[in-house]
């Protein structure tokens, strides 16, 4: 199985973990020593570090964007063509951090949207979580594209491309 596939599955193999029993208490971020702090980023770092991904630090999402976008494996919502395995970086707070969310990508859905598999994110939109800080690992479908058939808001700021070893 290539790298990439194992990556999504050891995200896969995670969803539905929930953090506790204290607020952002995780397993994630134990792992990155983050705990206690936002762990969508530790998610990733974790996920990556099952299969031995070599990926860029995003327990900070910013810095981590960044750290892409200066090694030219960063590709704009307007251009991209997500594969799975991609790091998928949002924006879901006004103002304050330009990246403050990160995901991997399980599948370009072709319309405009991509599934992913996020960390720290809320399980149900239905209930006042947040999609950014919610404490769960989920499986969702997010827009990168203003103009996608779901008619979803676009949140995803950038993806960013992982070096495989396959």
């Amino acid at each position: 199985m290539s790298q990439r596939n194992q990556f999504i599955m050891a995200a896969r193999a995670e969803l539905g973990t929930v953090e506790g029993p204290k607020d952002n208490e995780t397993k994630y971020g134990a792992f990155t020593k983050a705990n206690f702090a936002p762990w969508c980023g530790s998610f990733v770092m974790w996920c990556a570090h099952q299969v031995g991904l070599k990926i860029p630090n995003v327990v900070s999402t910013t810095t981590g964007a960044s750290k892409f976008q200066g090694t030219g494996a960063w590709s704009n919502p307007e251009t991209a063509k997500p594969k799975p395995g991609d790091l998928a970086f949002f924006d879901f707070a006004e103002g304050g951090n330009p990246v403050d969310h990160v995901g991997i990508v399980v599948k370009d859905n072709g319309d405009g949207t991509v599934t992913t598999i996020e960390g720290n994110t809320s399980g149900d939109a239905k209930k006042s979580t947040s999609e950014r800080n919610g404490g769960e690992v989920v499986q969702k479908i997010r827009a990168y594209k203003a103009n996608n058939k779901k008619k979803l808001k676009p949140f995803i700021v950038g993806f960013g491309s992982p070096k495989f070893k396959d």
